[in-house]
């Protein structure tokens, strides 16, 4: 077989093992899915008359539409925690060193991780939007071609957040320490636009807003599933993820082929 035939073969058979593990073990990714189902519904229920006037006025399902793109990419830092742990726990309960000593592909691990992860990021963003939908949310305004764009910038929203958690799961000692060093993932949309706009904010605290991605990414998000203009906001999205893909990957290559255990 071809070395490109042996990856995909190997990687493959990765990807199988860490979907077995998700639906052996699904309690750390449903106790990770329930904090963006529980955001949604505190702030759609106790906070969102108040504010939809804060936001100009209108009723709660106005807030619902401007709530529910940045909770789909919250969705999506919840779930590659998990991923973070997953690996801090491969690293150190000894299965990487036996499959070291096996003829598979080297990559095949991490590449089985990070597909693996997409795939249930992608399963809890279609769940987190369900749960969005039965409350009230309406993508009013989105073509066909936005519908396809926003779908895709999930995805690679995903894959960049995968390759970052991999990295932190390398360096971690254990699942406590990795799920630490993952934090960021939640953190970072609540100090984003994601609950209010960032003209709101005090000027002090705009920069940690803005300079960050999920920001850019949530207001493309938020444009192409509303309809609304996106600005230079799509670039910035873009280049944040490309960027983040780049540095996880060769960060989580560079620490895996190094890692003696």
């Amino acid at each position: 077989m071809s070395t490109l035939a042996l990856a995909v073969r190997d990687s493959s058979t990765m990807l199988r093992r860490n979907l077995l593990h998700a639906r052996r073990y699904p309690s750390l990714t449903l106790n990770l899915l329930l904090t963006p189902i529980m955001l949604l519904l505190l702030f759609v229920y106790i906070f969102g008359d108040v504010m939809s006037a804060g936001l100009g006025g209108g009723d709660r399902s106005d807030y619902i539409a401007y709530l529910v793109p940045g909770l789909l990419l919250m969705t999506i830092g919840s779930t590659t925690i998990g991923t973070a742990v997953s690996v801090s726990n491969d690293m150190s309960e000894g299965i990487i060193a036996r499959f070291r000593t096996m003829a598979i592909h080297r990559g095949s691990v991490l590449i089985g991780h990070v597909i693996g992860s997409v795939l249930q990021s992608i399963a809890s963003v279609v769940l987190v939007g369900a749960v969005a939908v039965a409350i009230g949310f309406r993508s009013t305004g989105a073509t066909v071609l936005e519908w396809f764009a926003a779908f895709g910038l999930l995805v690679l929203f995903a894959l960049a957040l995968t390759w970052i958690a991999v990295g932190m799961g390398l360096i971690s000692p254990n699942a406590e320490a990795a799920s630490n060093n993952a934090m960021p993932m939640i953190l970072l949309p609540l100090l984003s636009s994601a609950f209010v706009p960032v003209e709101g904010m005090p000027g002090w605290f705009r920069p940690i807003a803005e300079y960050q991605p999920f920001t850019p990414a949530i207001e493309t998000l938020r444009g192409l599933l509303l309809g609304t203009e996106i600005g230079h906001n799509g670039w910035i999205a873009l280049a944040w993820c490309l960027g983040l893909v780049v540095l996880g990957y060769f960060w989580s290559a560079a620490k895996f082929n190094s890692d003696p255990k």
